[in-house]
């Protein structure tokens, strides 16, 4: 009968042990910070980067695909937002409509799980809102009334 390996290791390199509940982050516990001005939003959608492979065939190897990293690609990202009477966001995108694009940089921080105390930041620099979309009215309806803005960005990083 073979014998089990020993705990902990895993083809001869330690096992790490999975996360504590307490290590993980909540992903309610965000923030987002335009300029010197700290947004509370419902939701954030959409962060993310594409790097276009581009697909060729090697000369004498016609078999054999390979990829070269091609262009960059970020994705809008959404924000979700509950509807108040503060304007900032919505003279933002005016400014916008009406032909003058004000990019500016923005950060979405990781709070850590206490709520007050930012982990992990990403930064979109260049952003400017591309998409807004008003809040579907209800007569019958009792939520929280969302509004959602989609910011364009030129570059994102993590610090």
């Amino acid at each position: 009968m073979a014998s089990a390996p020993p705990q902990g290791k895993s083809g001869g390199a330690a096992a790490q042990a999975p996360l504590a509940q307490s290590e993980m982050y909540r992903n309610y516990n965000f923030v987002l910070r335009l300029d010197a001005t700290e947004v509370r939003f419902t939701e954030c959608l959409g962060l993310g980067v594409r790097i276009e492979p581009i697909r060729y065939r090697e000369s004498g190897a016609g078999s054999i695909v390979r990829a070269l990293p091609g262009p960059v690609d970020y994705a809008e990202a959404v924000l979700r937002y509950g509807l108040t009477a503060t304007p900032d966001l919505w003279t933002w995108l005016q400014e916008t409509v009406d032909g003058t694009v004000r990019r500016r940089n923005v950060t979405i921080s990781q709070l850590d799980n206490d709520g007050t105390t930012a982990r992990i930041n990403w930064n979109l620099y260049g952003a400017w809102p591309c998409q807004w979309s008003g809040v579907p009215f209800d007569a019958l309806g009792r939520e929280v009334a969302i509004e959602e803005l989609h910011l364009a960005f030129d570059r994102l990083d993590r610090s």
